[in-house]
């Protein structure tokens, strides 16, 4: 037993075996081929694109601004204060991908998801290299020779270029890229950005060229918990067992009569990029890409068979099918309305919330140290600090009052030259002033106070409500 187990090691876990996916044409791999195209391009020259906002902001039209704290999208812009709209955003995006995988599975995964869109970049440029799946596999298995390293050599450099271009057009998004550009021209890009391209096209090309299948198997939560949102009317990837099996090779010239239209050919499993059996049934692993329909279907032409022994399906309409009963086309039921309806209120509520968003917004903060000051007069002052936003493109001016307080009178600290009636603020920024509340002692200790600011040049104002402290509690 002990000579046996050295001989042969026991081995709880198999290696990881490298899936070389085969070239196929067809209807869904144009439709990936498209979908990639508009991805990339959309992708790397976005940043691009201009969109004037006027003197002093930003005029690219997709930007994310860390240091001044905003982001952009064209004529949209979020303040901090303003992180509710990403929420909304954000959860509208979740909806929308529960909307997709109830109707038509993981098409996301299959056609626009970045992991997806890359890898298929990689392996067309391994493809160029070193040739199709079994030229791949040759090359793989191949002795250490000139030949093999300058194809894998090339293919390397070409993925390292993709990745460096890829971590460079992330890092526009987040800062003015003509500016960025010329500073990599240049040579003098700072090493907070650089350090990010560096990651990200590291990142890419671990991804993209090596981990491949293993992120949307192991990495990626979506596979996990994909099965919650599919039911039996669901699109997915499916095989039909009635009408393939029993499979087996097949002559030309020799009668159909018992047998299956699959002939075990295998393409199905060749040009999966995945590397699983879709006739063994749905799987995790299975992204809905639609590549081994291609496949299968070309098979299917050549040996005069209708196409569609492997197709988009529903298990219903399975079972309709086995029982000659009509197939419904439809994909609408209470599941997708439920989901219609949530994205509909969602949407409505950020189109109104963006509508109807004010362009100027005030913040007070009371000074908790001293939390007052009794004069020498017996009148008693509190300090604040207040925030004006200014969210317009144009500097304004403003007229800032107190309601609530007697013999009041307001001061600005370290201005002499400005009042509460005129207090500027340039575009697109915040002004921060201190403030001194000076009033007759309340009877009240903590006495509400509201704080009005109103721009001059128009009718558009903002309210606080604060406190007045009086005294000790």
């Amino acid at each position: 037993m002990q000579e046996s187990l050295e001989k042969n090691p026991l081995r709880l876990f198999s290696e990881q075996k490298i899936i070389f996916p085969k070239r196929v044409w067809g209807k869904f791999r144009k439709i990936k081929w498209i979908i990639m195209t508009c991805t990339l391009f959309v992708y790397y020259f976005a940043p691009w694109i201009r969109w004037d906002r006027g003197p002093q902001i930003p005029n690219q039209a997709i930007l994310i601004d860390m240091p001044n704290r905003r982001a952009y999208f064209f004529f949209i812009e979020i303040w901090p204060q303003e992180i509710y709209f990403l929420t909304g955003i954000l959860i509208f995006l979740a909806v929308a991908l529960f909307l997709s995988t109830s109707l038509v599975g993981r098409a996301w995964c299959g056609y626009a998801c970045p992991q997806t869109v890359w890898t298929d970049l990689f392996v067309w440029v391994e493809r160029i290299f070193q040739g199709d799946r079994n030229s791949r596999m040759k090359l793989s298995n191949a002795p250490i020779s000139f030949n093999k390293i300058w194809k894998k050599l090339s293919t390397h450099i070409a993925w390292i270029v993709i990745a460096i271009l890829t971590g460079g057009a992330w890092v526009f998004y987040f800062n003015d890229a003509p500016t960025l550009l010329e500073q990599i021209i240049n040579f003098d890009v700072p090493w907070s950005v650089l350090s990010w391209i560096v990651v990200l096209t590291f990142s890419t090309y671990l991804m993209a060229g090596f981990a491949r299948e293993q992120v949307c198997t192991y990495m990626c939560p979506y596979a996990r918990f994909q099965s919650a949102m599919f039911d039996r009317d669901t699109l997915i990837i499916s095989y039909d067992e009635f009408r393939g099996e029993p499979r087996g090779k097949h002559k030309a010239g020799d009668s159909w009569e018992n047998k299956g239209h699959c002939i075990n050919c295998t393409e199905c499993i060749q040009v999966c990029p995945m590397g699983i059996d879709i006739r063994q049934g749905l799987q995790m692993e299975c992204i809905a890409c639609g590549l081994c329909i291609d496949a299968c279907n070309k098979i299917m032409k050549k040996i005069n068979l209708p196409a569609g022994l492997i197709r988009y399906d529903t298990e219903k309409n399975k079972g309709r099918r086995f029982r000659n009963e009509k197939e419904k086309k439809s994909q609408l039921r209470g599941r997708t309305y439920s989901y219609l309806s949530i994205l509909l209120i969602l949407s409505a509520a950020i189109l109104y919330m963006l509508l109807n968003r004010s362009i100027l917004e005030l913040n007070v903060l009371h000074d908790r140290n001293p939390l007052f000051v009794k004069l020498s007069n017996g009148q008693i002052r509190n300090s604040y600090d207040i925030k004006i936003l200014n969210k317009s493109f144009k500097s304004k001016k403003y007229s800032l009052s107190i309601e609530g307080l007697k013999n009041l009178k307001i001061k600005i600290q370290g201005i002499e030259s400005l009042s509460s009636n005129n207090l500027p603020v340039v575009a697109n920024s915040v002004g921060h002033y201190r403030i001194f509340l000076i009033a007759d002692k309340n009877k009240e200790v903590r006495k509400k106070v509201i704080f009005n600011i109103k721009e001059l040049d128009d009718e558009i104002s903002d309210t606080v409500e604060n406190i007045f402290i009086s005294g000790k509690y």
